[in-house]
């Protein structure tokens, strides 16, 4: 299988088409390069809030809700794109009003066969908590596709073990992501890289990038695409698969097959998935050691 995961812009819409025709290109790409799977990135979605105008775009709460009455629209355009590809599609995550709750941030996973499901961000940064006020959603999900297991860890959710040992049945965890700073950036591939070791799969990692002046939410963005793997038996020494440049924007590439997790879960030097439940009872308790 061959994944694509992107370092992608936000640009500022004067029209539907111009995002519809953002959106062909980038999937056109991917595809065209042979990519089966395709990850876009946290809050990549809220550059729909331009469609309201520059006034609603830069206020937070406004931008919120103008973004999630379009997001079934965005929706139709990237089924039909996963469709017409014969793609898997991560799509950016955004915003989407709640009935008797905040807005959440829900990230739709797309199968070329007309399927659509999504994930729920579980966890809030602290400007999501104050000032934006979105909240955490639904529970965690596992998609069951034919390339595989899925699994979803939005940005921050990714430096939450418990939450990667309660996806330990996915080949392959998304991590889509959305950083104003380098260590942003370092914090969430730091969690996707621990989360692979742990599980011992694969996690795929995309990020926003660039400047969105007209959003005080997704203002300066840096980061770059990932595919990391666990240092072990069939994948690189430092678990590194492929990363793109920081700050670079564009599509990383990758070549996993599938049966490599299935080998290091089976054969590998260490055995961290197998080897968890042994954590229990030994850390159940800690013993105080006084060297005053």
């Amino acid at each position: 299988m061959k994944i694509a995961t992107s370092a992608y812009p936000l640009d500022f819409f004067d029209s539907w088409a111009a995002y519809e025709d953002k959106m062909g290109k980038w999937v056109s790409e991917a595809a065209g390069n042979g990519a089966e799977l395709l990850v876009f990135p946290e809050y990549g979605a809220m550059e729909l809030a331009t469609l309201a105008g520059t006034n609603v775009a830069a206020d937070l709460e406004a931008s919120l809700f103008a973004v999630s009455d379009r997001m079934e629209d965005a929706n139709k355009v990237l089924g039909k794109l996963a469709a017409e590809y014969n793609v898997h599609i991560l799509g950016p995550s955004g915003p989407v009003a709640m009935p008797d709750s905040r807005p959440v941030n829900r990230a739709y996973f797309f199968s070329p066969d007309g399927k659509v499901d999504h994930q729920d961000k579980q966890i809030m940064t602290m400007f999501e908590r104050d000032p934006w006020d979105v909240t955490g959603g639904g529970p965690l999900k596992v998609f069951e596709t034919r390339l595989g297991k899925f699994g979803v860890l939005i940005c921050y959710d990714s430096e939450f073990p418990q939450f990667g040992r309660a996806l330990q049945d996915i080949d392959f965890l998304l991590v889509p992501s959305c950083t104003e700073a380098l260590a942003g950036y370092w914090r969430v591939r730091i969690g996707a890289m621990a989360r692979a070791l742990e599980n011992q799969c694969v996690s795929i990692m995309s990020s926003v990038n660039g400047e969105a002046p007209w959003s005080e939410a997704v203002e300066t963005c840096i980061g770059a695409g990932g595919v990391y793997g666990p240092p072990d038996t069939g994948f690189p020494s430092d678990g590194v698969i492929a990363v793109g440049e920081i700050g670079r924007s564009g599509w990383t590439y990758a070549e996993i097959d599938r049966e490599a997790v299935a080998h290091v879960r089976n054969d590998g030097v260490v055995r961290n998935r197998t080897h968890w439940a042994e954590q229990s009872g030994r850390s159940d308790s800690v013993t105080i050691v006084d060297f005053h």
